[in-house]
């Protein structure tokens, strides 16, 4: 899609692009409202200033809208919408040992149950290792820490699926 065509789409209709990107509702409103761009960096830029702008509570509804990093399953029902972008993004776990996936799946259980919600990472490029290791990195964070590293996660996530939206 042009971003001419995604500045003239109806309104509902872009919603539900821009969900795509983020499950963040604030950040779909705040963002469906500022339409139309100019340009594509006015709309990562605005993106960007918008997630910042929002709260925790907000972060954290856009965090339900992933999957766990290597949770095939959960990637084919719930995330229906997003499971082409958010398989590729996780593409390296498919190739990973049981052993690393396996510690995955502990580390987002210790995750989890320390921070109340699943372990974010923009995984584009990373391999299952690499995700491993940050993971197991970012489990001593303090819990006002690891929000923000989070949140910075989700706009990563968020200007790449923007990205993919325009492509």
């Amino acid at each position: 899609m042009t971003l001419t065509e995604l500045n003239n789409l109806p309104s509902e209709q872009r919603k539900n692009e821009l969900r795509k990107c983020c499950g963040a509702e604030a950040w779909v409103e705040k963002m469906n409202a500022a339409f139309p761009f100019l340009d594509e960096d006015i709309l990562l830029q605005s993106g960007d200033e918008v997630w910042n702008g929002l709260t925790k509570k907000d972060w954290l509804e856009a965090f339900t809208h992933h999957p766990k990093i290597g949770d095939v399953n959960s990637l084919k029902e719930k995330f229906a919408a997003t499971a082409k972008w958010a398989s590729g993004e996780q593409s390296s776990v498919q190739q990973a040992s049981q052993h690393i996936i396996e510690e995955l799946a502990k580390g987002n259980s210790e995750y989890e149950a320390k921070f109340g919600y699943i372990f974010i990472v923009c995984a584009t490029g990373k391999s299952a290792d690499e995700m491993l290791q940050i993971l197991k990195t970012r489990l001593p964070n303090s819990k006002e820490e690891e929000i923000k590293i989070a949140a910075a996660e989700q706009a990563r996530i968020t200007k790449l699926r923007l990205e993919k939206l325009l492509a």
